[in-house]
């Protein structure tokens, strides 16, 4: 990322000239407009960004930002964005993508970006649906979803998007919704000031083929009681007046209980910045076994899971280019691109 002096920017910068054209009551309006409203504060230049997609409802994203921008073929933005990266370092390099993108066709690119640590800021959009083609089941659907191409529902086990990236040993991983702006502008710039792969879950409305599918979590009657704010250094606690925490058992498995019964002692204190993320990963599957099947929902963890720091890849490949362009003899890169092993066609 540049550390170059920017002038002071404000969200008209930001923001492009197109028409946003998604259904009116889409939450992806709230995300851009959080995005856009957080760039200024981040001291970045617009001709220094990029914003790369793939396909989906999301993928339209780098239409309205007033950067660079690939709207790329579905799944491979990862990839594109990685060569991207690699190449140029002084870029911020982000990826927009949805459930369906990333997690179907895209899961290989997604992994394989996440466990390489390359310098990226992913938000997924998580709607559990497919919107751009009009309804289809996706990764993420529960055990159970009718829609047009499961009419007797969907007997595939659903991915947990948090769970997913943490296996891949992400160094970043978070989650917000998309009905708080505030929360998604701390969430997005936790994971832009990261320096590696940043992965972000956004919990997205689609009101058109799957509408209210995170209401019993995130509908504004129900967040003081089903969401779950993690704070590093801090016990987790969560309901009207914090009455309800989380406690992880002998046999390391996490449970919710009654602050009042336990004592706040007893509960599990959050460390985004634990090296095993085996604690991140209990945290991502807390809610996962209630919402699988479409039954009653239990609270969910929202914040940064994990924020640890290890090498990331472009910088990893930087320091070995300079090394083999500056060594002589065998392993000099120059000589080898100009030995006789080549051909001409014609």
């Amino acid at each position: 990322m540049s550390n170059d002096t920017v002038q002071l920017t404000t969200k008209k910068d930001w923001t492009s000239d197109q028409e946003v054209r998604w259904c009116p009551g889409c939450g992806d309006y709230g995300i851009l407009l959080a995005v856009q409203t957080l760039m200024p504060e981040l001291g970045v230049k617009p001709e220094n960004t990029v914003f790369v997609s793939g396909i989906g409802c999301s993928s339209r994203f780098p239409y309205y930002m007033e950067t660079y921008g690939i709207h790329s073929i579905h799944g491979r933005a990862p990839a594109l964005a990685t060569g991207i990266a690699v190449a140029r370092p002084d870029l911020d390099v982000w990826v927009v993508t949805g459930d369906g993108d990333a997690l179907s066709i895209g899961g290989n690119h997604l992994i394989h970006a996440l466990r390489r640590n390359v310098n990226l800021t992913i938000l997924l959009f998580n709607n559990r649906i497919y919107g751009l083609t009009k309804g289809q089941y996706s990764p993420t659907s529960e055990l159970g979803k009718v829609t047009k191409s499961t009419p007797m529902g969907s007997i595939d086990h659903p991915f947990n998007p948090l769970a997913v990236a943490l296996g891949a040993e992400a160094s970043f991983v978070a989650r917000t919704h998309d009905l708080d702006r505030k929360h998604m502008m701390e969430t997005f710039r936790a994971a832009h000031a990261h320096r590696g792969a940043s992965f972000v879950e956004i919990l997205q409305n689609c009101n058109v083929f799957n509408d209210d599918a995170f209401e019993p979590v995130t509908g504004r009657k129900n967040r003081s009681e089903m969401m779950i704010d993690l704070v590093h250094g801090e016990p987790i606690r969560f309901g009207v007046d914090g009455h309800a925490g989380v406690v992880m058992g002998a046999d390391g498995r996490l449970r919710l209980v009654e602050v009042a019964d336990v004592g706040v002692e007893a509960l599990l204190v959050h460390d985004a910045h634990r090296e095993d993320p085996s604690l991140a990963f209990a945290l991502a599957r807390l809610s996962s076994e209630a919402n699988i099947a479409g039954g009653a929902w239990s609270p969910m963890p929202f914040g940064v899971f994990r924020n640890v720091e290890r090498p990331n890849y472009g910088s990893m490949v930087g320091a070995q280019l300079a090394k083999a362009s500056s060594t002589k003899g065998p392993g000099d890169l120059r000589d080898l691109l100009r030995s006789a092993g080549t051909w001409q066609v014609t």
